[in-house]
């Protein structure tokens, strides 16, 4: 039987790093829900325990139903029935095996009815969804939205729907519009205040939204008449059983075609406000965005470790002048720098995991009593690293995702340009990876302030501090010498003191900062088992060849080659 978890040692590897214990015990507040519920966990060992047995069960399920189904689901797609969505038959089976074995709000408190799990296993879970069907992680990974009604909604509220998503009703968030894409402050959508009954309504259009007919949605609308910009938005919890909105049409999309890809028309539909009114942009939305990029992040890593696989088969199946055509030195490479790839996305996404478990579950408990001054300190430290990590493991993991659904086409040949094999679908699954929960772009932007506040060198001169074991060591040196060249290019840039200078090259410096964590992070993953080896050598190589290449390129710029790249 296939099990995503059991057959993914790296999985388990991940899910037992040191810094695990602390996020544990820290969520469970000495674990004092077992006097209250008999599934909550006694101690740290018992948590763990927990955490595997529900990993080998979605392990289990990705396995042996939604990947089986993923090829008639791509064929099928959703449709639309008298203004709403129906999911293919594979996708509807799929949930409700999902739902059936209790995976639907892992992360959320057990006084909602979820497991009250850490994120490292939800983001795990979602790894393995998404190497099954890139396309159904759509549908159930959407189920994060609830962590934003847990921290910004009332009581009222979180009681009321918090409780439906554990039971297996899905979500949306309804942010983008046809004028207003990744630029929300257009966002025109009207929401306007019933005196009469002490409601909200909504009108307008939404577009390009993702499980567009989900029982629960967050929508991100204009309550401020006259406003224009982000000052103006506000964001409301819809209820579908209330109705007032219909789905226009399904988008056909070039992937994920298991996804239904909505455009929604609100024709005063009901809702309620989420929140304080004006903050839905700039604090709800923002809050959304991050948890919505690590879950991209884990469904690139995913889709990553599908192609890998699927081209790791085949060349060892396709015989070519007498011999499989893994043993010709161009297609072995290709494979060895393609798990390179895979492994170093996959450390970068559950070190951002773990940095955003640990400054949200401080914030958390913040709510019940006040932190201590060295906690609110700790709380600070992983919220800024968070912060620095999402962009860089979202950019750089759906770059890697997609390179590797390419490379695995490659591997098959001809072949792989047919319908028959995987890989084709995966390629085409592969490449939204890089563009929704904002385009790879956007991440860069997001990223660059903490390659100029020194963020990410600081962190860097924090791994480059850390024990290793001796086998190590030639490496070490070539991530220390990547780190000077890295830090000449970022004084290099900086010191022109100008704005545009500093986007244009944003790109690579943000990327040689991330090939040289994640190099630190095989090594940390070498030390604590040496499987990591082969990926270790590899993509430090890969890394140190792409710094030289930035740092050059930079180096040799000049102000004046700007005319070269303008429209």
């Amino acid at each position: 039987m296939a099990n995503f978890y059991n057959d993914n040692k790296a999985l388990k590897h991940h899910l037992t790093h040191p810094l695990m214990r602390r996020i544990v015990e820290l969520k469970e507040r000495n674990f004092a829900d077992c006097e209250k519920f008999d599934y909550a966990p006694m101690n740290f060992e018992d948590a763990m325990d927990s955490y595997e047995k529900v990993l080998e069960i979605a392990g289990e399920i990705s396995g042996e139903i939604v990947a089986p189904n993923a090829e008639s689901v791509d064929h099928e797609g959703p449709h639309v029935i008298d203004g709403h969505v129906e999911y293919a038959e594979g996708t509807k089976q799929n949930l409700d095996a999902l739902v059936k074995a209790g995976l639907m709000g892992i992360s959320l408190p057990r006084r909602y009815n979820g497991l009250n799990f850490s994120l490292v296993p939800y983001i795990m879970a979602a790894d393995m969804v998404s190497r099954a069907d890139a396309s159904f992680v759509n549908i159930w990974g959407l189920q994060d939205c609830a962590e934003t009604i847990y921290e910004f909604a009332d009581e009222d509220q979180r009681q009321r729907f918090l409780p439906r998503v554990c039971a297996g009703e899905t979500m949306a968030m309804d942010l983008t519009e046809p004028d207003a894409g990744s630029d929300l402050q257009a966002v025109m959508l009207k929401a306007t205040f019933n005196e009469a009954d002490g409601t909200w309504r909504l009108n307008g259009v939404k577009r390009f939204i993702t499980n567009g007919d989900g029982h629960i949605a967050l929508v991100l609308a204009r309550s401020e008449e006259g406003s224009h910009d982000g000052r103006g938005l506000s964001m409301f919890i819809y209820d579908r059983n209330d109705g007032g909105v219909t789905v226009r049409r399904i988008e056909n999309k070039m992937g994920i075609k298991g996804s239904p890809t909505c455009e929604l028309v609100f024709k005063n539909a009901k809702a309620e406000l989420c929140g304080s009114r004006k903050l839905g942009l700039i604090k709800y939305v923002m809050a959304l965005m991050n948890g919505a990029r690590l879950g991209i992040a884990a469904q690139s890593v995913g889709v990553s470790e599908a192609a890998y696989r699927e081209a790791y088969a085949y060349a060892q199946e396709r015989r070519q002048f007498g011999k499989a055509i893994i043993e010709f030195p161009a297609v072995a490479e290709m494979l060895a720098v393609m798990k390179a790839k895979l492994d170093a996305s996959r450390s970068l996404l559950y070190e951002t995991t773990r940095f955003v478990d640990m400054y949200k579950t401080y914030e958390d408990i913040a709510r019940d009593r006040k932190l201590e001054p060295e906690e609110r300190t700790e709380m600070k430290y992983y919220s800024r690293l968070a912060d620095a990590f999402t962009p860089l493991s979202k950019g750089m993991g759906s770059e890697f995702c997609n390179q590797n659904a390419y490379d695995s086409v490659q591997v098959h040949g001809g072949s792989g340009f047919m319908k028959d094999y995987a890989c084709e679908r995966i390629y085409r699954d592969a490449r939204i990876t890089s563009i929704y929960e904002g385009t790879t772009q956007l991440q860069v932007v997001a990223a660059i302030r903490h390659v100029t506040t020194g963020t990410y060198l600081s962190r860097i001169n924090e791994y480059a501090a850390m024990e290793y074991s001796e086998a190590c060591k030639p490496l070490l040196d070539k991530l220390a010498a990547m780190t000077a060249l890295y830090a000449e290019a970022v004084e290099t840039v900086t010191s022109q003191k100008n704005t545009e200078y500093t986007d244009f090259h944003a790109r690579r410096l943000v990327e040689m900062a991330g090939h040289i964590i994640m190099g630190y992070l095989l090594l940390g993953d070498v030390t604590r088992c040496e499987c990591f080896t082969k990926s270790a050598n590899v993509y430090v190589r890969f890394g140190e060849a792409e710094v030289a290449r930035h740092h050059k390129f930079i180096k040799e710029f000049t102000v004046e080659d700007f005319a070269n790249y303008n429209a």
